[in-house]
């Protein structure tokens, strides 16, 4: 098991820089975002000289891209912001393999119009999942020409909010293309140690063989989140079964400050 970092916890958009401070934190791979390289996150187009950059960057600092973020709303009510998300997502696809890394990072998406990331009571609502399938099977058809996987993530504001309705959605769409990134504090809002404890182990066990990345991300028991180790969020026990599970891939961390990244990556590191 490897231990990264989003790319975009250390502040720059030259990539060389970026990934310097990921290795000097103390990782080893990165979950990279566009940004990073002086794009937006989900671009019209990458030139190649960006390409070569952040190809380069990796190559100096031996940090390991192991995604690369690909998010849109993939249940936007409207029409036009889905098709216009799937071309950004074609080349984000089109980048990471250009790249070799090897999983896009997908968000899927909510009826909320402003914020993908944000509940709407309407998600629920089985048109939600029939929207935000066809684009999945859409961006899906992009991975395989490409050879690069997918990565979904259940997200109490999403679409797919659990480990069985990720798993719905990899039964639905018949493609080993999909795979699932397990955040451990994305699948509650609230609970204490034992209640996350327990829907965590269920999670990993549901999803056994089809985790392409771990998230470590932490909450708080009013809900709020926090930084790795400091929430309800087992990690012992979290890293434990994802190792008996078979799971050998990238734990990534996010959702800290720059400052506080050595910590973790020194936490993390002892876990694994």
């Amino acid at each position: 098991m490897q231990v990264g970092v989003f790319a975009k916890t250390f502040p720059g958009s030259e990539p060389t820089g970026v990934l310097t401070a990921v290795r000097d934190a103390g990782f080893a791979v990165t979950q990279f975002n566009l940004a990073c390289a002086g794009l937006p996150s989900m671009p019209d187009a990458v030139p190649d000289d960006a390409i070569r950059s952040i190809a380069a960057a990796s190559d100096a600092t031996g940090v390991t891209l192991v995604a690369l973020s690909g998010t849109y709303n993939m249940a936007h009510p409207d029409k036009a912001v889905r098709d216009d998300g799937l071309r950004r997502l074609a080349v984000i696809i089109e980048a990471a393999a250009d790249l070799s890394v090897p999983l896009v990072t997908l968000c899927t998406g909510t009826r909320n119009r402003d914020d993908q990331w944000a509940y709407h009571p309407d998600n629920a609502d089985p048109s939600a999942w029939a929207d935000m399938a066809a684009e999945m099977e859409k961006a899906l058809e992009l991975a395989e020409r490409h050879d690069v996987d997918l990565g979904i993530e259940p997200e109490q504001a999403n679409i797919v909010t659990s480990a069985g309705d990720a798993m719905r959605l990899i039964a639905e769409m018949g493609s080993k293309r999909l795979r699932v990134v397990l955040d451990p504090a994305n699948l509650f809002e609230q609970a204490n140690a034992a209640q996350a404890r327990a829907i965590v182990a269920a999670a990993v066990e549901r999803t056994a063989g089809h985790v392409a990345m771990a998230h470590a991300k932490d909450r708080l028991a009013d809900g709020r989140f926090a930084t790795a180790g400091h929430g309800v969020v087992g990690f012992p026990d979290f890293v434990a079964r994802l190792k008996a599970s078979g799971f050998d891939g990238p734990l990534v961390t996010h959702g800290l400050s720059a400052e506080e990244a050595p910590g973790v990556a020194r936490f993390l590191k002892g876990l694994v």
